[in-house]
């Protein structure tokens, strides 16, 4: 019944979000052409590496362009639901609209994270599939059901770290009232995701492996739809990750609360 009623909740966001849209239609077809000519650059900057090798480390070309579609179809999803909403957490402290917020008969925090979908992110998800698509077609790839599955639910992980993480960094505004730079700082930190492990070494893996897991985010899906996922370690790492960071977010959330004074006191 909750879920239910919460489902109802979103789709009534869902549709405010659309009759918004295609008030700026022109607006909104724009950024969907920006979104596939960087997604396209991307691919292209890879094509352009392996004319001059056959290899970056045991990633051959194919399996890292199907990195860079798991990369971004994780990145849209996450664009899709919460980045906008994280953005403008600090306009809600700002100008007082979060007192609006509190008193709604939901979650705050739900609220909050999925206020305002980004529709122009599904349309680029939806290119990110077919790439992963075609490069599934050039290494004669044919995954399992299971292997799908698993596929799904580790995108889920990283869109979990990903919206917690930056979810946490919003919550700077408590302190600071604006912090959409920061925040935006964290979404250049997603091209990291991109890239295979292969190319990170020492500290730098360290860092973007377990305290901000950049490279656990899309290299292990990417390397499960591939078959070339050598133990299920790196995924119970994953899921595990995603976790710890949630209930983090939690707690800072519950914190960042505690520290909010309304606008009216």
């Amino acid at each position: 019944m909750l879920l239910r009623r919460y489902a109802s909740i979103y789709s009534a966001l869902w549709k405010n979000s659309v009759t918004r849209e295609m008030t700026f239609k022109l607006n909104f077809l724009l950024w969907i052409i920006v979104d596939l000519l960087w997604f396209t650059l991307q691919i292209c900057f890879f094509s352009v590496i392996y004319s001059h090798t056959e290899r970056i480390g045991d990633w051959t070309k194919w399996e890292v362009i199907l990195l860079a579609g798991a990369g971004n179809f994780i990145q849209q999803i996450f664009v899709a639901l919460f980045q906008t909403n994280m953005v403008h957490m600090s306009e809600h402290v700002r100008t007082g609209r979060l007192d609006f917020l509190l008193l709604l008969p939901v979650n705050t925090r739900f609220i909050v994270s999925l206020r305002q979908p980004d529709l122009n992110a599904y349309v680029t998800g939806i290119l990110a599939v077919a790439v992963m698509v075609y490069a599934g077609i050039k290494l004669d790839l044919s995954p399992s059901p299971a292997a799908i599955a698993g596929f799904l639910l580790l995108c889920v992980a990283g869109v979990l770290i990903h919206y917690s993480i930056m979810f946490m960094i919003s919550c700077i505004c408590f302190w600071t009232v604006r912090a959409e730079g920061i925040v935006w700082g964290y979404y250049h930190l997603l091209q990291v995701s991109r890239q295979p492990d292969a190319a990170f070494s020492g500290l730098f893996r360290i860092f973007f492996t377990f305290v901000i897991p950049m490279i656990l985010v899309a290299n292990v899906p990417a390397k499960l739809l591939a078959g070339t996922l050598k133990s299920p370690f790196e995924m119970l790492l994953l899921l595990g990750i995603s976790i710890v960071i949630y209930l983090a977010s939690e707690a800072v959330w519950r914190f960042s609360m505690k520290r909010y004074r309304s606008a009216s006191s």
